[in-house]
């Protein structure tokens, strides 16, 4: 399993947050199959103020860029929710140049098994 921790902000207006909560809610059928079909394990993401969080469990060695694009690319329907996402969000004033979903760095994690810090995956864009 791949892991990674992403994060974004919404466009800072209080309606764009409600919409994007109101569309997460009920996710279109066709956009959870396409993600399931991509390799998407578990998807979660967490939103304070405008600012999201995502945490992503892909399958062995995939990369979250290629997942994304797969994704995206995987039927008119789903293209059009990214679109309607992507209408609501904005990168981090962080994020490096390019980036849209950006790589945040792991640096604590309790368990015994793994290394307190993890792998730092190379910053890509991304929707």
């Amino acid at each position: 399993m791949t892991r990674y921790v992403l994060t974004l902000n919404l466009k800072d207006d209080p309606r764009t947050i409600e919409t994007y909560r109101r569309h997460h809610a009920r996710v279109w059928p066709e956009v959870l199959q396409s993600l399931r079909d991509a390799g998407v394990e578990r998807m979660d993401i967490h939103l304070l103020g405008r600012q999201l969080v995502m945490y992503l469990e892909l399958a062995d060695d995939l990369d979250f860029r290629r997942v994304f694009a797969e994704h995206a690319a995987s039927s008119p329907r789903v293209a059009e929710w990214e679109r309607l996402m992507k209408s609501l969000q904005e990168p981090s004033p962080l994020a490096p140049a390019g980036d849209w979903w950006t790589v945040m760095e792991p640096v604590f994690r309790l368990d015994d098994r793994e290394p307190a810090i993890a792998r730092v995956v190379e910053r890509s864009a991304t929707s």
